[in-house]
């Protein structure tokens, strides 16, 4: 049998940061409360979560790699939303976003959970925020919490 590594997904003794996206805030703001559900579903204490706010997913990677290289979290989660306009804009702040956010976790050996959304429309992106499609900020989150257990059983 070949030895298996597998994360268990609990926030006991886990300290978080947060940060999210002020722009497209009202599906930004579902995805921030189903993330703290999820964390608080499995354990994490509050006092042990930092919230950081940024105006928008182009900053995101700035402050994520600012927040992992400190030392002081053990994940850090990104949570933002964009929303395909008629420029390539939306191209450009999507692919930095994602390559800025997988440096950082890259660089610092902290894990980096992407809860940003990059939706071709609003109600595609209200559908992953709580509605149909369930809350990407809860999976973002939990996703945090099983790396962390992952990492700390290498």
């Amino acid at each position: 049998m070949p030895r298996i590594i597998e994360g268990a997904v609990s926030g006991s003794g886990v300290r978080l940061a947060i940060a999210a996206s002020r722009f497209n805030s009202h599906v930004v703001e579902s995805l921030l409360a189903g993330a703290l559900d999820a964390l608080q579903r499995h354990h994490a204490d509050p006092q042990a979560i930092t919230i950081v706010r940024v105006p928008g997913a182009w900053e995101l990677p700035l402050v994520v790699r600012r927040l992992a290289m400190s030392k002081a979290y053990d994940a850090i989660i990104a949570l933002g939303c964009l929303i395909r306009g008629e420029t390539p804009h939306f191209d450009f702040i999507a692919n930095e976003n994602a390559k800025g956010l997988a440096q950082a976790m890259l660089e610092s050996g902290v894990p980096v959970s992407n809860g940003v959304l990059t939706c071709d429309t609003m109600e595609q992106a209200l559908a992953r925020a709580g509605l149909k499609g369930g809350n990407k900020g809860a999976d973002a989150a939990l996703a945090a919490l099983e790396m962390v257990d992952v990492l700390r059983r290498l």
